[in-house]
């Protein structure tokens, strides 16, 4: 490796190292002679392309793969992981990004599970329990009684009961996978704050981010993998750009490279007065209307539960809605119903990839073409080798990193599974695309080939319409951003009008232009 830096603040005694370690999986190498320490004190940011081997290494530390070659070393003793009890009594703990929670037991139970406090009599104190998680939920600072039931909680709440998990096993090391993914700006900053404790009591922690400015705010030293390999190891405060060509091994000239038509097309989708109930918590969207033209890209902007996703969900008839209309093309769309949504020419990319836009048992090949199946079937007969030839093709136009088509979704990358269920609305003709949150947990070098492709959609006449979390995303890749409140339209701006004050200061308003004013709510990098 390069640009090795030991003056590491705070870095004290190596609580483990990694020598040499590779791992290889059915036509996939996916560590090759992988190199890494961690020392008591730190925060070490691993950092790498979807595919790069993160989740391979993290998954080796934890017990969950053990390396082919190489070896792991504790406190300089070369150990064997072969479980997660393992790595629990080697001071080893990691928070992956899908939670490993009991949706029907309570915090208390979930952070203890398995571990619970006994009395003499051997039964299982719930007293000692609630007070020992109590102290763990302060030291996370969470305000959620131990006796809730984990199935109530929010994303961001069940990231601090996981932390409050890792930290009761005592943990001398770290692992956090994309900890900050499903965060808001202001739990973000809480969570750093509890990270930087950790480090300054001596923990090591090992930190993968796709966020590349949270390197320099909390990290000390970046190991950089490529293509399963340790390519670099360098100080976090490495420019943003250098990380970028460590990371991808070339340079990216432009992180959004929108390339927008000289004159926008005709409208493709026009949404008149729509309008549907929320129930108690007053309306999930109210008299919503808009117009997205062929060759336009539209963001859709907003703060943390404007409705944007509901929106989408409704015009793509996965949610019925009460009052208004939907035309493609000129022609009204049925509501509540998807096949017709397909028919007429969308696709939806929803904001959860794994749980509602892939069979993730599924092969590539099933998924890429399950949006067409019906242009497939003959007289109740499939035609599977005119689906692996077209799926075969799509694969390598969005370069899907994989061994073959019949690798299931779920063994996929982050980045490689966001492609997939794009390539399945380009292989069923989609005319519009409404992109939620198509960037989510993937690294810029993917971003930068989503961005180009949706260049090229417009280009060719397709439209899309773009939910995000991320304000330089929206303002970086649309030629106009409409912007919600609390369920309703509040604003649109041109790409000239588009600035991050801007877009906050309709983003914050009132349904009667009030002010709210509570920026702590928005999501990614300023809305959600």
């Amino acid at each position: 490796m390069t640009g090795v830096n030991d003056d590491v603040p705070g870095g004290g005694r190596e609580l483990l190292r990694v020598e040499g370690v590779t791992k290889s999986f059915p036509g996939v190498r996916a560590l090759d002679g992988v190199d890494l320490s961690l020392r008591a004190g730190e925060v070490h940011v691993l950092l790498g392309e979807n595919g790069a081997g993160k989740s391979t290494l993290i998954k080796m530390l934890s017990g969950a793969h053990r390396p082919d070659e190489g070896r792991v070393l504790v406190d300089g003793e070369e150990v064997t992981v072969r479980s997660a009890q393992d790595a629990g009594r080697l001071g080893i703990a990691t928070i992956h990004q899908e939670f490993n929670l009991v949706p029907g037991l309570t915090v208390a139970e979930n952070i203890f599970l398995g571990r619970q406090p006994r009395t003499p009599l051997g039964l299982i104190d719930r007293r000692a329990m609630r007070t020992k998680a109590a102290e763990l939920l302060r030291r996370v600072r969470l305000d959620v009684s131990p006796a809730a039931p984990v199935a109530g909680l929010g994303i961001a709440r069940l990231q601090m009961v996981e932390i409050a998990k890792a930290l009761s096993l005592d943990a001398r090391v770290l692992i956090m996978d994309e900890p900050t993914a499903v965060l808001t700006s202001g739990e973000v900053a809480t969570l750093f704050g509890i990270v930087r404790e950790l480090r300054d009591s001596g923990v090591g922690v090992l930190f993968i981010t796709h966020h590349l400015e949270e390197i320099a705010a909390l990290g000390d030293r970046v190991t950089v993998l490529r293509d399963g390999r340790s390519v670099a190891e360098v100080p976090a405060s490495t420019g943003e750009d250098e990380l970028i060509r460590l990371m991808v091994g070339r340079d990216i000239a432009e992180q959004y490279p929108r390339q927008a038509p000289p004159e926008p097309g005709p409208p493709l989708l026009k949404v008149r007065g729509l309008t549907r109930a929320g129930g108690g918590t007053g309306p999930a969207f109210t008299d919503i209307g808009f117009e997205v033209r062929a060759g336009e890209v539209v963001g859709l902007a907003g703060l943390v539960g404007a409705g944007r996703t509901e929106v989408a969900r409704a015009l793509f008839g996965v949610d019925g809605y009460d009052a208004g209309s939907v035309e493609v093309d000129g022609a009204a769309l049925a509501r509540g119903d998807v096949r017709a949504a397909m028919r007429a020419g969308l696709g939806l990319v929803p904001e959860d990839r794994k749980g509602q836009g892939l069979l993730l048992d599924a092969s590539l090949a099933d998924n890429l073409t399950l949006a067409r199946l019906d242009r497939d079937t003959r007289r109740g007969l499939v035609d599977r080798r005119g689906q692996r030839r077209e799926a075969a093709a799509v694969a390598e136009r969005l370069k899907v990193r994989m061994s073959g088509l019949d690798q299931s979704a779920r063994t996929l990358s982050g980045g490689n599974q966001q492609k997939i269920v794009i390539g399945k609305w380009l292989l069923a003709g989609a005319r519009l695309l409404i992109l939620d949150e198509p960037t989510r947990g993937i690294d810029v070098g993917a971003k930068v080939e989503i961005y180009q492709l949706v260049n090229e959609l417009t280009a060719a006449g397709r439209a899309v319409l773009m939910i995000s979390s991320d304000l330089p995303e929206v303002l970086g890749m649309s030629d106009r951003v409409l912007v919600m409140a609390q369920g309703r339209l509040v604003g649109e701006l041109s790409g000239e009008q588009a600035t991050q004050d801007a877009v906050m200061e309709l983003a914050v308003r009132q349904p009667t232009d009030s002010r709210n004013g509570d920026e702590s709510a928005m999501e990614g990098s300023d809305v959600g």
